[in-house]
């Protein structure tokens, strides 16, 4: 899985977007930065010009490598003097760059600042902490909601009177075209599957953290070129409701939009209708796998599928339930799947959601194999950008009596699924 998304129009290949989605365990954990990279003729010859986007309109300093004003100073492109071995050369790429910059985003970022790197007094200690506290509100607060607020066009003050941004609308106003916005709909599934992190990261924060108190000032940021503000964690948690609650509206009206154009005939619903069927096919063909698929309300914008647990596995016996809606944008909007059954795993959210990764993006099948996938495998890798459901997570890479809990609470929400 990639924490790193490129994207650029046709016409302008020399002027490429990219997003940084936060790393875990850092105070920018699944954030979204993003950053403008412009590639001059005599490239690869010279690298890049690099500028942050995700600065909150210049006011913000989200590291001390990364400006307000959007510089990014590293030495492999230029902006940084390094060591001789640590220059640009016609070698390296954007794979390169977006690494190096998404380094920076450490659980530390006090030491980026060059002669910070080994202070470690009391004072420097007590500034590393207000350090990470105010950049993981920051980048809750303008990487995540005020992104998302945008792309659903919520007004944060009349929340309640804003109406759904529906992919119908963005079509008819071609917005998705102007501005140029390629991450939209990659934000919106990793917002669904790590709100319960953002939440989380709110609580443990609001335990030390009063609100209304003032960010803390570091010895290096200047005028100009600051993150400065306050805590406001009350609030980020009723905007970060109102986002998950629109977006779910947003899946509902897919349905409603897919019916429509079932009904006008559109090119999308009968390409949606044959891969349903070659699904279904390829399933009955395969024997490895138990699972039932049906269209709700015949409309191929919206799925059923019940999966039935293999025998000798800790899903033997299960029936789990689960909708998958389809944009009529899609593969441009890609599929959102919940659970409707419950169940105890660290792949699927609280409320169902399911994170998980489809080889062949614009393949359905590829989807519902990768859905598949994700439930049964019993022995994945530990990778926290997978982990949805802490908890869960927590005991099945605990110690052995946790992992002994773990499969008890799963057998359980299996037993459960047929009550």
């Amino acid at each position: 899985m990639t924490a790193i998304a490129v994207a650029c129009r046709d016409i302008d290949v020399r002027h490429v977007r990219a997003l940084i989605v936060g790393p875990p365990d850092t105070p920018y954990e699944f954030g979204f930065f993003e950053f403008s990279v412009k590639f001059p003729r005599d490239y690869p010859t010279k690298p890049p010009t690099v500028q942050a986007i995700t600065t909150n309109g210049g006011r913000t300093r989200f590291n001390p490598n990364i400006y307000a004003g959007g510089k990014v100073c590293l030495s492999i492109l230029g902006t940084w003097r390094g060591e001789r071995n640590e220059e640009w050369s016609s070698a390296q790429g954007l794979e390169s760059i977006l690494l190096s910059i998404q380094s920076l985003m450490s659980s530390n970022p006090y030491e980026n600042e060059p002669g910070y790197e080994t202070l470690n007094g009391d004072s420097d200690k007590k500034h590393q902490k207000a350090y990470v506290q105010k950049i993981r509100h920051e980048t809750i607060r303008i990487s995540v909601v005020e992104r998302l607020e945008e792309y659903l066009r919520i007004n944060r003050f009349e929340a309640a009177g804003v109406e759904v941004y529906t992919a119908q609308e963005a079509s008819d106003s071609g917005s998705y075209d102007m501005p140029f916005e390629p991450f939209r709909d990659l934000c919106k599934r990793r917002f669904l599957w790590y709100y319960h992190s953002y939440l989380h990261a709110i609580e443990e924060e609001s335990k030390d953290i009063k609100d209304g108190s003032e960010f803390q000032r570091m010895p290096f940021e200047g005028a100009g070129n600051i993150m400065e503000g306050n805590f406001r964690y009350g609030e980020l948690r009723k905007r970060l409701e109102v986002i998950r609650k629109r977006l779910d509206m947003e899946t509902d009206q897919w349905a409603k939009d897919g019916l429509m154009a079932v009904q006008k005939e559109l090119s999308i619903a009968n390409t949606l209708e044959r891969q349903f069927e070659q699904t279904v096919e390829w399933f009955k063909n395969n024997d490895s796998v138990a699972l039932d698929l049906e269209l709700v309300d015949k409309s191929p914008f919206v799925w059923q599928l019940v999966l039935f647990g293999r025998p000798m596995t800790n899903l033997d016996g299960g029936m789990f339930r689960m909708k998958l809606h389809m944009s009529t944008r899609f593969p441009e909007e890609q599929p959102r799947i919940r659970f409707e059954t419950p169940i105890f795993h660290q792949r699927v959210s609280k409320d169902g959601v399911l994170c998980y990764f489809p080889p062949k993006p614009d393949d359905l099948k590829s989807h519902i194999q990768a859905i598949v996938e994700a439930i049964v495998e019993e022995e994945p890798a530990y990778d926290p950008r997978t982990i949805v459901n802490s908890e869960a997570a927590t005991l099945f890479w605990g110690s052995k009596d946790d992992k002994k809990l773990y499969n008890r609470r799963l057998r359980r929400s299996v037993q459960e699924s047929t009550e």
